[in-house]
């Protein structure tokens, strides 16, 4: 048996086993059995990656990046995303997480802003790291109650509190009023949305008229012509994925202009990066082999394992062609109206 199968096989299994030792003892055998249930079918869904209900996607999202930050941060720092390989050899990999966010900056045209919204921010690297250099306001959301508080943490630390701010919120549906801001930020959240109609609508209606708005997110190839639907062994691939980072179905850069298009949005740009971030993926799997991480990692729980495991079927669909790394951006508007 192939290690790789070995190390799937144990994953699968931890499920049943924690849902028992956490268990309380039951006085009643039917406790047990329900509990015994309840891990087989984590089991079953994690084989057969069964596709997950929205609100299953949502407390699955909470918890995976309340379970995995702090592992994340403790060896890569508070930037969570990929970094900027060019030349491809450089090894400074936190200051390229650094460098992805000013070249993205860079590629969009952006030197200032007054306001900015960083939708999925993660314990907010990249809206303290904006708030710095643009001077502006930084508002971010996300579902995960422990990257919003460590986010508000490391902001009074920074001497930024105030001017940057996090909060627990759903990104489509934000709280925050119509035409707020004039800098929408969305760095690789996207994947994890399972509504990419209403995630763009959300960011058009926050957006002020004639603001800039920047997509980074993981999707699949386009489709070529004559396609209808990726081929069935791509789509289980993306669907083992899936479960392992609680992501709904993908979709393609094409799909994502087709519906900047009908928000009427003005100077689109798209480029695939899948070439300069492509390093990051061996510098993570390399990172992970000591003795901080692989402590780390056995304390922080199945779901984050099976994250870490998926990684090499990240790669495997990357090296293959299937996912891309996307770069989209565009202006409001300089009207009001937006679609429904």
């Amino acid at each position: 048996m192939k290690t790789s199968t070995m190390l799937a096989a144990m994953l699968l299994i931890c499920p049943v086993v924690q849902a028992w030792s956490s268990s309380r003892p039951q006085p009643m055998k039917m406790g047990l059995v329900g509990t015994f249930s309840k891990g087989a079918r984590r089991v079953r869904d994690s084989v057969l990656n069964k596709e997950r209900s929205r609100e299953d996607l949502k407390i699955g999202i909470a918890g995976f990046y309340d379970r995995s930050s702090k592992l994340w941060e403790d060896v890569w720092g508070e930037h969570m995303h990929h970094g900027y390989y060019i030349p491809a050899d450089r090894t400074d990999h936190q200051q390229a997480q650094i460098d992805l966010i000013d070249e993205v900056l860079k590629w969009a045209d952006v030197d200032s802003a007054q306001n900015m919204v960083d939708v999925g921010c993660g314990i907010g690297g990249s809206s303290r790291h904006i708030a710095k250099k643009l001077g502006c306001t930084a508002q971010g959301v996300t579902l995960s109650p422990y990257q919003a508080g460590r986010g508000n943490e490391l902001a009074k630390e920074q001497g930024l509190d105030g001017q940057t701010t996090f909060q627990v919120a759903d990104a489509l549906d934000m709280p925050f009023e119509d035409n707020r801001f004039d800098l929408v930020w969305s760095l690789e959240s996207g994947e994890h949305m399972p509504d990419k109609k209403k995630f763009i609508n959300e960011m058009f209606r926050v957006a002020t008229p004639g603001g800039r708005i920047i997509i980074v997110t993981w999707c699949h190839r386009d489709l070529k012509e004559g396609e209808d639907n990726l081929t069935r062994k791509e789509e289980r691939l993306l669907a083992a994925i899936n479960r392992a980072y609680y992501l709904p179905k993908w979709c393609s850069v094409d799909d994502y202009v087709n519906l900047l298009e009908k928000n009427g949005a003005q100077n689109i740009k798209r480029e695939d990066w899948s070439y300069i971030i492509a390093p990051f993926w061996k510098a993570v799997i390399v990172s992970s082999l000591n003795l901080k991480s692989v402590l780390g990692l056995a304390r922080s729980g199945f779901s984050t394992q099976r994250g870490a495991y998926a990684m090499f079927l990240m790669l495997k669909g990357f090296n293959k062609g299937l996912i891309k790394f996307g770069l989209l951006t565009c202006t409001t508007p300089e009207t009001e109206a937006k679609t429904d």
